[in-house]
Order: structure tokens, then C-alpha cells, then sequence
């Protein structure tokens, strides 16, 4: 079964609970600021890891000390849906752990 795009209302609603992500076009973003090139290597490796068991993958960019996501799905047309969220969740669940803000 094909994942459903969610609504604008929709993606709004769940953007509240998740500070710091933003709609732009048509996906959802976030950036990561780390202390250092090292640590956002290592939560690079580490979404990429989420992203596989999820089997949901995202656009990923790694900077010196940044990291940044583009999220949606490309078999909903490059909607966001409720996958994305499931996967931005994932990864603001891990980042704290590698100091990212």
C-alpha cells in the first residue's frame, strides 16, 4: 500500500511537536549544529543507520559542523507523509545524544 501525502493542515500540526523542523516546498527540514566536523560525521552514520531500518531515506548533508535533512517521500510523488515524521522523530530522538542543537 502507497503511503498517503499528508494535508497542509496536517504537516502543520505535527510540525508543533517537533521544534526546530520546517515545511519548504515540498519536504521537511531540519539542520544540526555539532561541535565539531567528528561529531556530525558520526550522527551522519548514525541517521543513516535509522534510515535503513526504517527503509525510509532522506537527502543528508553533512557540513563541518552541520548536518542537514530534507525528508519526504518519493512514492507518494514527493509528498510528505507519515513516514517522514516517523523518521524526523527518530532522529530528534538521537540527536541530543551526539550534542546537536
Amino acid at each position: 500500500m502507497a503511503a498517503e501525502p499528508l494535508s497542509q493542515k496536517e504537516i502543520e500540526d505535527r510540525l508543533r511537536e517537533l521544534p526546530g523542523w520546517s515545511f519548504e516546498g515540498d519536504s521537511l527540514h531540519r539542520t544540526y549544529r555539532l561541535g565539531s566536523h567528528v561529531a556530525a560525521g558520526a550522527l551522519v552514520v548514525h541517521i543513516a543507520a535509522v534510515q535503513d531500518e526504517l527503509d525510509h531515506h532522506s537527502d543528508l548533508t553533512l557540513g563541518y559542523n552541520t548536518v542537514r535533512l530534507s525528508v519526504n517521500t518519493h512514492s507518494a510523488g514527493d509528498a510528505v507523509t507519515e513516514s517522514d515524521f516517523a523518521l524526523a522523530e527518530r532522529v530528534e530522538a538521537l540527536a541530543p545524544a551526539h550534542g546537536a542543537h
